[in-house]
């Protein structure tokens, strides 16, 4: 099920978003490695991180209000 970031802060997504990338760049290491047991969880977190970029640029638009 995808996580619900629809009713989060803007101070809250970007932290959020920092989380995954960190978590990404370590994921894309151990893949490149070959040190991966989910194989998808590469893209699921691409995923994430796009969500919440979209989000943020909302915030960024005036779409969305604090």
């Amino acid at each position: 099920m995808r996580d619900s970031f629809k009713d989060s802060t803007y101070k809250e997504l970007i932290t959020k978003k920092e989380e995954l990338v960190k978590k990404y760049r370590d994921v894309r290491f151990n893949v490149v490695v070959g040190h991966v047991e989910n194989t998808l969880e590469e893209r699921m977190l691409r995923r994430k991180i796009a969500r919440l970029n979209t989000l943020i640029h909302e915030f960024a638009l005036g779409i969305r209000k604090q």
